[in-house]
């Protein structure tokens, strides 16, 4: 519960109180004792007479608040209806602050580990999720890309890479009731962009890695603007993690020195380093140390393993719970694979942009000589720079079989996509809009143990994004058992 007299404290105290229009002056000195709202919500359909709406989105219509009992409305607009509005200068700024209130401050209470990165978060935030169980008896609560878990057992698909403020918060505040100690969560580009973390602090922040992504017109406009949101962790974090060999480190490590913000720095020219590594099995120096396994292939992922050793050794975690909980993590989607009778690899894995493709394909040609078989599409209205970075990769891996095919085209003809990749590759490459039938086809192809099929991109998904709307999918893993 918060009272009308705290939300106006809050929102005078961050500048960002305007006015309140259609209130009459009865009410106006009524307001300490007999407004108080019991819920808070963005969506119409989930208000009642004791609930402050929040009238967000570039796409909120002023119908939407026709028919609602809500004692007031939050707006950057005064939409001119009858119900009082508050308005403020920025409708995301207020629903992150007035839900960190509302909620009791659960962020207050927890231990925090956020990453953020181009390619890595979800990998690394299941290691570390997996090293801090070792630590709290598994009192982890987990948002990630792929699943949340708010009691540590309990997993649900999740929605958006970093959820909406009132979301997040009212997340927390059932990890806390559930008994968990820490939280361990991704920080999208488009969580600082569209503020839904804004007035929050991490206990520890890691940055992985930056590549351009997510660059498009209802994304980020430019590269520079994707550095800058993905940096505002810096700022946010009491102790922070850093990749040495990420493009713009220097810019990165000038931020956490000028902030003098404690941190561990690891890869090349640093303290922090693989010193010796083979498929599954490494060697770390420095500030965690000694032999380490983890169950997924590829230096990159060594590399994450890495980052969340030091993260968690942050708080708390000792070389022993770090060894443990890196050999028991499992990655949902992430390069999972299969066998076929005839010996050959499935490969499925959430690559869902051409670093990450790239990376994944290194890692499976150095382990078949046979053919490679992959399996690819790209999402539609958004990032759609990745089309080309997916064709680049093809380009230089000629010994690729490409079967493209829809990967959440949303509002996008599928073909058309296929169409923007297959015109930047210089050779043939196959299509089939039918995602679970260019599996079959490509498992067709292949036929012993040197043999391999990439499948990229969905990953653990059991769905599609067609025209805003998420059609039922089998399931990248269940099509490639189906035709085993």
């Amino acid at each position: 519960m918060i009272s009308i007299e705290r939300v106006l404290e809050i929102l005078i105290q961050d500048d960002n109180f305007r006015e309140i229009v259609g209130a009459d002056d009865q009410l106006f000195y009524s307001w300490p004792e007999a407004i108080h709202f019991e819920q808070l919500s963005y969506d119409s359909r989930k208000t009642d007479d004791k609930t402050l709406f929040f009238a967000k989105g570039l796409n909120f219509k002023k119908e939407f608040l026709t028919g609602l009992s809500v004692p007031f409305y939050l707006s950057e607009v005064d939409y001119a209806v009858d119900i009082p509005a508050i308005l403020v200068n920025d409708v995301k700024q207020a629903m992150s602050l007035i839900a960190q209130e509302f909620y009791g401050r659960p962020q207050d209470k927890l231990k925090i580990l956020a990453l953020t990165g181009t390619k890595g978060k979800t990998t690394s935030a299941y290691f570390a999720k997996s090293i801090l169980d070792e630590m709290n008896g598994g009192k982890t609560a987990l948002l990630s890309t792929a699943q949340t878990t708010l009691d540590g057992k309990t997993y649900v698909k999740s929605e958006l890479t970093t959820p909406e403020s009132l979301d997040l918060l009212e997340m927390m505040a059932t990890a806390l009731k559930k008994g968990m100690t820490h939280l361990v969560m991704e920080v999208s580009s488009q969580a600082y962009k569209t503020k839904r973390v804004y007035g929050l602090s991490f206990d520890v922040g890691v940055f992985l890695n930056i590549s351009p992504d997510h660059i498009g017109p209802i994304e980020h406009p430019t590269f520079e603007d994707y550095f800058y949101c993905k940096r505002q962790l810096i700022k946010h974090s009491h102790y922070f993690v850093a990749n040495s060999e990420m493009q713009g480190f220097e810019v990165v490590k000038q931020e956490i020195e000028a902030r003098q913000i404690p941190h561990a720095f690891y890869g090349e020219k640093s303290d922090n380093q693989i010193i010796n590594s083979s498929a599954l099995d490494f060697k770390l120096s420095g500030l965690v140390s000694g032999d380490f396994s983890i169950r997924l292939l590829g230096r990159f992922n060594q590399e994450n393993a890495l980052a969340t050793a030091l993260a968690t050794k942050a708080l708390g975690a000792n070389d022993e719970q770090i060894h443990s909980g890196l050999a028991k993590a499992l990655v949902p989607g992430r390069m999972e694979t299969l066998t076929a009778s005839s010996g050959a690899k499935l490969y499925i894995d959430y690559a869902h942009n051409g670093v990450s493709l790239e990376n994944l394909v290194e890692v499976v040609e150095s382990h078949h000589s046979g053919r490679l078989v992959l399996i690819l599409g790209s999402t539609g209205n958004k990032g759609e720079s990745r089309r080309k970075d997916f064709a680049q990769v093809i380009e230089s891996h000629p010994r690729l079989e490409v079967v493209l095919t829809q990967d959440d085209s949303n509002y996008e003809d599928p073909k058309a996509i296929a169409d923007e990749i297959a015109s930047q590759i210089s050779r043939p490459v196959a299509y089939e809009g039918n995602r679970e039938l260019a599996i079959r086809d490509a498992i067709a192809l292949v036929s012993g143990a040197d043999d391999a099929v990439i499948i990229a991109g969905k990953g653990e998904d059991k769905f599609q994004l067609v025209n805003g709307v998420r059609e039922p999918y089998l399931g990248d893993v269940a099509a490639a058992e189906k035709y085993l």
